[in-house]
């Protein structure tokens, strides 16, 4: 509550300056894009990826890739709708 209270503050601070009001403009499109990413994700949330990958692996859960295929190919055969 107090940060967002904060945020008001700064930014009634800038608003009578357009250029800054401009900067702070591309900040938050910047930040609400990074928001949305899906690949952006915690240390935590990648190693448990990477230990959810090892587990399939180690069960035989995994697909090759064969020498004739492309990579939309291969996507393809996996059932991916590319």
């Amino acid at each position: 509550m107090e940060m967002n209270a904060q945020i008001w503050r700064d930014m009634a601070e800038i608003a009578d300056n357009e250029s800054l009001m401009k900067q702070l403009a591309k900040y938050l499109k910047k930040l609400v894009a990074k928001k949305n990413d899906p690949t952006l994700m915690t240390k935590e949330e990648f190693f448990a990826k990477l230990d959810k990958a090892e587990e399939q692996y180690a069960r035989g859960e995994y697909s090759i890739m064969l020498p004739e295929e492309d990579l939309t190919a291969h996507l393809k055969r996996l059932g991916y709708d590319i």
